[in-house]
């Protein structure tokens, strides 16, 4: 027998680690933005606040926040911005005002409305009390949050509530919408003395690609003022988030929230319209209502609490950069390593294709590990969510591994009959085995997401890195090693039909500018054509 060469191996790793090093830099690529988001120097004119931390959620009506948490974030707060908006007197909210007079801040008070009537008299009786015990510190009163678009009220409710809290009080009353619902409910402008319109271009019904954010906030600002002249048109809510899924082709990142805020306040300054920026404080339970893109509007980061894009700092979208491409390269090493230590235990020659293979799986793992981390830590929501993106995560760093070592052996993609099925059918090996249980996890998880996004898509993530990671090796060992005998398993083809369907749909609905579910319902097909191609091992006589 030949001896092993070890140029061709050495070669390909050496091409992988720097196919790594290249992407990562690019993927790191900071930008620099001539006004900072957020500067001391050019203080925002308002913010909208929560004070929830952690596990802290309005959801839970007993929850009460302790007027040292709010007095630590508002002591914060007046360093960037003078004034912050608030939505609610409820869970501790009714403390704000009189906190914020300690650091000099202005207040725009909230008052939350809904279907039940009598919260609707607590909260307003409570919001004028406020206004007339800090004349100088409530600026304006806000009488009901989107209670339209909810349709939690009818408009003459509502333009009734407006009118008696107008008559309670000296300061400023409005009532806060998204600015369509202005147009179609044109009496409730009659009853304010100027108009809060909501503009957030992520959540428009076309979404707003993220370089014409900006543009589109202005342009609808403008579309507003013509169609209500006589009175302040005010940006209640705009901004964008730092993370979650794309929307047609709008895409969450670090960057693009930075800039696109950065272009609104620069919009603001030059033509001189109030804009209050939602929000400050990133809110995970959010997340609860609106998937992981709800959690991530903030400023600030909601763990450290520090403010996310400080002056002077070149923003990018992944500030860990270094250490993710080297743990994406140690993976290639590993993935490599695995594929010479099998040959060197069972030597023969292979193939030069099956180290091809091997190399492109380790160098799309390499890649995307870090993407994938990345996206399990700010995607990962509750135990289920922890456990279902950790198991792919740890689907996909299994993957190249115990691939590469069936591509080097001669084994075969497992079939989950070699696993599931009757005793005869059933392998001993244990690392088939173990590859064969990645596979069901895999599996088992991209259909659970594929389904998810046909039935109800709108807050879900797309999981494009972890499952990439996992089901580029398995196509590559079903494509050079697949058994040649045995019948087509059921449940493969049934989950390859799912995947199809489901991949061919998602697409379709998703749009071809998400680039996110492409990649995705790509890696679906791609994983049904695998498990197509999978034959069970037959039974012998």
């Amino acid at each position: 027998m030949e001896p092993i060469s070890l140029r061709t191996p050495l070669a390909l790793l050496l091409i992988s680690l720097g196919a790594i090093a290249a992407v990562w830099w690019w993927l790191a690529m900071p930008i620099t933005l001539p006004r900072a988001p957020i500067d001391p120097n050019a203080k925002l004119l308002c913010v909208s606040y929560a004070p929830f931390r952690d596990a802290q959620t309005p959801l839970v009506p007993t929850t009460y926040i302790a007027p040292e948490q709010i007095a630590e974030d508002l002591a914060q707060l007046a360093k960037v911005t003078d004034c912050v908006r608030t939505y609610s007197i409820e869970n501790g909210l009714d403390q704000v005002p009189a906190l914020a007079a300690k650091v000099g801040l202005k207040v725009i008070q909230g008052i939350w409305l809904g279907s039940n009537r009598l919260k609707n008299l607590a909260q307003i009786s409570t919001a004028v009390r406020l206004a007339k015990d800090y004349p100088g510190v409530i600026t304006s009163l806000v009488v009901g949050n989107e209670v339209l678009l909810r349709g939690e009220m009818t408009t003459a409710d509502l333009v009734a509530s407006i009118r008696s809290v107008k008559a309670q009080v000296t300061v400023p009353v409005t009532y806060a919408d998204v600015w369509e619902f202005w147009l179609r409910y044109r009496e409730v402008y009659d009853a304010v003395d100027f108009v809060t319109i909501h503009i957030l271009p992520y959540w428009e019904d076309v979404p707003v690609r993220a370089k014409f954010a900006a543009t589109h906030v202005d342009s609808i600002r403008k579309r507003m003022a013509v169609a209500f002249p006589g009175k302040e048109i005010l940006v209640g809510e705009t901004g964008w988030p730092s993370q979650g899924r794309m929307r047609e082709g709008a895409l969450p990142s670090r960057t693009n929230q930075a800039r696109i805020v950065s272009e609104i306040l620069d919009l603001a300054k030059k033509e001189g319209f109030r804009v209050n920026l939602i929000e400050a404080y990133d809110q995970p339970w959010k997340r609860q209502l609106e998937g992981t893109v709800g959690g991530y509007w903030g400023l600030f980061d909601a763990v450290q609490r520090v403010v996310k894009y400080p002056p002077g700092i070149a923003i990018s979208n992944f500030p860990s950069w270094k250490l993710q491409m080297g743990c994406g390269m140690a993976l290639s090493v590993f993935t490599f390593a695995a594929a010479f230590l099998t040959l060197r235990r069972r030597p023969w020659t292979p193939r030069p294709v099956a180290w091809l293979a091997v190399a492109i799986s380790a160098t799309t793992a390499g890649i995307l590990l870090g993407i994938a981390a990345d996206k399990m830590l700010y995607e990962g929501y509750g135990i289920g969510g922890w456990l279902k993106w950790g198991a792919l995560l740890a689907a996909g760093i299994a993957s190249p591994l115990l691939c590469a070592h069936a591509l080097m052996s001669g084994g075969s993609l497992p079939a989950f009959l070699d696993l599931l099925g009757p005793r005869e059918k059933r392998t001993d090996s244990f690392l088939t085995i173990l590859l064969g249980l990645i596979l069901v996890v895999a599996t088992l998880i991209a259909a659970e997401t594929a389904l998810g996004f046909a039935f109800d898509p709108r807050y879900r993530d797309f999981p494009y890195a972890a499952l990439t990671m996992a089901v580029v090796p398995f196509a590559s060992l079903m494509l050079l090693n697949r058994p040649q005998a045995g019948a087509r398993p059921i449940a493969e083809s049934v989950f390859a039909g799912l995947l199809t369907g489901a991949a061919v749909y998602v697409c379709y609905n998703e749009g071809t500018d998400n680039w996110q579910a492409v990649w995705t319902c790509a890696m679906y097909l791609l994983l049904a054509i695998t498990l197509w191609r999978a034959r069970a091992a037959q039974i012998p006589k």
